[in-house]
């Protein structure tokens, strides 16, 4: 991590801007997982956010300025059955941007996460096409599958996901900090969040 982001400095000659991303841990239940199992979906899911932020943020401070944006999932806002590490240490994510956000902000550094539902990514095709073989439906049935809990009747796209990044990142989004947006088309069903 610290080589990356080192490396990015020297490169381009600062680091403005850090994403957080990272693969989900193993769907199962409770009682599927041992001590082990949570140790490692921890430092997949918790750790890694910590370990990039903590090597990128003394370069924002030093220039009194920056944007990090944590990709996380709406699973932090409505737990998804069958993922309880992702839904119990995708929260942690959360808690440690929200304090972060009022740590930074004095920096001009903003804390934001995005909270997204399925967006029809290739990941997401090959999930379905997988669905499909096993059930014997078509790909597109099983897409349209992932879009009915949604308002919108479909699922969002690449592009639009970008577009909330790169909003979020830019110097317009300068007032917006420790914040948790949805990117569901509607999907969740929360009052506050």
């Amino acid at each position: 991590v610290e080589r990356v982001v080192n490396e990015t400095v020297r490169h381009f000659g600062a680091l403005h801007i850090l994403v957080t991303n990272n693969g989900g841990p193993p769907p199962g239940h409770f009682f599927d997982f041992d001590d082990r199992d949570w140790q490692q979906a921890f430092n997949l899911t918790l750790m890694s956010a910590v370990r990039l932020i903590r090597a990128a943020v003394p370069y924002m401070r030093a220039q009194k300025w920056g944007r990090i944006v944590n990709l996380v999932s709406y699973a932090v806002k409505e737990p998804i059955d069958n993922l309880i590490l992702s839904n119990s240490i995708r929260a942690g994510v959360i808690g440690l941007a929200k304090t972060l956000a009022n740590e930074l902000a004095a920096d001009n550094i903003t804390v934001n996460n995005v909270c997204p539902a399925y967006i029809l990514t290739e990941r997401v095709r090959e999930l379905a096409e997988d669905t499909a073989r096993r059930t014997n439906r078509s790909v597109d049935e099983v897409i349209q599958g992932y879009a009915d809990p949604v308002p919108m009747g479909r699922l969002g796209t690449p592009e639009e996901f970008a577009d909330l990044v790169v909003f979020l990142a830019s110097e317009r989004a300068g007032y917006i900090t420790g914040q948790s947006i949805a990117f569901d088309g509607g999907r969740t069903r929360f009052l506050l969040g």
